[in-house]
């Protein structure tokens, strides 16, 4: 019977990035967060002699080749493991193709877990050189955060993650304008905005190794979750919803570096990102930004009704979808994925 599993998307609370290095990669440190949004994807494998790769889906805008990340994590697995297996995997989406939410990253992931499932424990042998973080990273710099769920810290190109202290469940706001951005033009961008600045790696270390140690203090374990409020403190507020991220000063430095040079490509996601937070009002967000090099962009709220009056916002935006989702912690992360 096929496997079916939950394929999460992420936002990015904070991204930091380098000047380029000498090997044209950056580097980056990032907070990473999984929401409870998802697709599903089903896997079904046997052994064969020959391995075969199926690959379907409900949006024709998803490649069914090769290009497929999910079908490049069930090709390295395969090979990594010497198993040899007929694959059928099919994505459910729902949730945006392209936009800085991870939905690419998240199906390959899936099709790990599926395969993992639907061969067995013994299917990561011991004895094989590349683990699952390894295989993972292969695919895509942000595909190894969904192999950790919950609030993850990624350093280096943003593959080198590791589990931060989970924040409370969070409301947040998900808006997909129609417009995309290319996320290796924010980088060509952000490369010329540095030789501006004359920045270089070496410059731009210090200031990524401070903020890699600042986010890993934040979100501490024994922080009782970074973005969370005091329930009857939420409900006694008059003026914006005060939040442990406010209260800890966190707010003042946490930032998406690329809305420094994608912003002023597509002036339509700052006004997108002004209505989310809604600053200065009893409805406003923690926090707003863009997510990865976007165009999806995120606001966080301590209720569902600010949630809902930022949709309501955002109605007068033509070509914007908005979608209400939460934050989901690690532990349910995982105990949901496979269904």
């Amino acid at each position: 019977m096929p496997t079916r599993v939950r394929s999460h998307a992420k936002i990015n609370l904070g991204l930091y990035i380098g000047a380029p290095r000498p090997d044209g990669f950056h580097e980056l440190v990032t907070v990473y967060q999984t929401l409870e949004m998802h697709d599903f994807v089903k896997i079904s494998a046997r052994p064969a002699a020959k391995t075969s790769i199926r690959l379907t889906s409900n949006d024709s805008r998803v490649p069914t080749d090769s290009r497929n990340t999910a079908w490049k994590m069930a090709e390295l697995c395969l090979k990594a493991f010497e198993v040899s297996a007929e694959v059928e995997i099919h994505i459910e989406k729902h949730l945006p193709v392209q936009g800085g939410l991870g939905a690419g990253s998240a199906n390959a992931v899936a099709a790990l877990i599926g395969l993992e499932a639907e061969f067995g424990p013994s299917f990561f042998a011991a004895d094989v050189p590349a683990g699952r973080l390894e295989i993972a990273a292969q695919v895509g710099s942000d595909v190894p955060l969904f192999l950790v769920g919950g609030t993850v810290l990624g350093l280096d190109r943003g593959q080198e993650v590791s589990a931060l202290s989970d924040i409370e469940p969070t409301w947040c706001v998900v808006a997909v304008p129609s417009i995309g951005v290319s996320t290796a033009q924010a980088f060509r961008d952000w490369d010329a905005l540095c030789a501006t600045q004359g920045l270089t790696p070496e410059a731009s270390a210090d200031k990524l190794n401070e903020l890699s140690r600042a986010y890993a203090s934040a979100f501490a374990s024994g922080s009782s979750g970074v973005l969370s409020a005091d329930v009857n403190m939420r409900e006694n507020l008059a003026g914006p919803q005060e939040s442990a991220l406010v209260r800890t000063g966190i707010h003042s430095w946490i930032a998406n570096d690329f809305e420094q040079v994608v912003f002023p490509q597509h002036p339509s996601l700052r006004e997108i990102k002004r209505l989310l937070a809604a600053a200065g009002t009893p409805e406003a967000a923690i926090h707003a930004s863009l997510s990865g090099s976007g165009s999806a962009l995120f606001g966080l709220y301590t209720t569902r009704e600010a949630a809902e009056s930022a949709v309501a916002r955002l109605e007068q935006l033509p070509d914007v979808a908005a979608h209400i989702t939460r934050t989901i912690p690690r532990s349910i992360y995982w105990a949901e994925m496979i269904m």
